[in-house]
């Protein structure tokens, strides 16, 4: 009877012991884009890139699955130049929406192109080879609707909602379904946004953004919201330039003047009010070992 007492004392103190372990390594979530691990994020990225490949060969088309040095550079070249700090780049690009919109395939822009970069070299040679037809046809079978928006873009922005064709039917081999709804938001940044000096930061910026005349609630607001506007104007972003109306081309005008005033006043009150307090907040989780 007293060995028996013994052996349930231990294994009650081994399976205490075992909770307590598991709940020190429960993954919380990440730092990377969707609450990622690092490794998380390598592993989903080769699993979409293969989905991309997979499904362009059966459309007829070739691609070469991107490695994740090359998405990785095409999420990290958004709103940066060379040679330019983030500061230069917002008041002159704003977001770099509207401001660099040409109409053209992203495989055939000269200048700014985060889409181009993440695509990888290998997959703009295999474009520029094709008909202009051909090309046509391929951004479609890769792209869908809004053949502006990759797999990079979409990543970096944590934002699928506007990425279609083969490109959203591997993200949907790999990503949840609450990752792909558009209101979607990183568990890590959900996390911050809960903490009372968070809320209390995020009310000073929304009133300082309307008294400037911006009725964004956050910093996250601003970009994406212009986005959506440049894809109403430009039907998805294949209307070029050179094809649009006088009064197209005034919107275009107007939407570029509003995107530059508003990304440097969500710029200004972001860096002033909402990151020194994400930071700290950030800080304070991560030292508690969050992942």
């Amino acid at each position: 009877m007293v060995a028996l007492f013994r052996f349930m004392l231990a294994a009650s103190a081994m399976a205490a012991g075992c909770g307590v372990q598991a709940q020190a390594q429960s993954p919380g979530p990440g730092r990377e884009e969707f609450g990622l691990t690092s490794k998380q994020l390598v592993q989903y990225v080769e699993r979409v890139e293969a989905g991309i490949a997979k499904c362009m060969r059966a459309q007829g088309f070739e691609y070469i699955a991107a490695d994740f040095e090359t998405v990785r550079k095409g999420m990290s070249a958004d709103k940066k130049l060379p040679g330019m700090s983030e500061e230069e780049f917002i008041a002159k690009h704003g977001f770099g929406a509207a401001t660099m919109y040409t109409g053209q395939p992203a495989q055939l822009a000269s200048g700014y192109s985060p889409a181009k970069v993440g695509l990888g070299e290998r997959n703009v040679n295999v474009f520029k080879a094709l008909s202009p037809s051909s090309q046509a046809a391929y951004n479609r079978a890769l792209l869908g609707q809004n053949t502006d928006v990759t797999f990079a873009i979409g990543l970096e922005r944590e934002n699928f909602s506007q990425v279609g064709g083969c490109t959203l039917d591997a993200v949907k081999q790999v990503f949840s379904p609450e990752q792909l709804a558009a209101s979607y938001y990183n568990p890590k940044d959900a996390l911050v946004n809960k903490d009372p000096r968070m809320k209390a930061a995020l009310r000073k910026f929304a009133a300082e953004m309307r008294k400037s005349g911006y009725d964004y609630n956050h910093p996250d607001e601003a970009g994406p919201d212009i986005r959506k506007r440049l894809a109403v104007l430009t039907n998805g972003g294949t209307l070029a330039i050179d094809k649009m109306s006088p009064d197209q081309l005034a919107a275009l005008k107007a939407l570029q003047n509003y995107e530059r005033r508003a990304a440097m006043k969500n710029h200004e009150l972001a860096e002033k009010i909402f990151k020194p307090v994400e930071e700290q907040i950030e800080k304070e989780m991560f030292a508690r070992g969050v992942q």
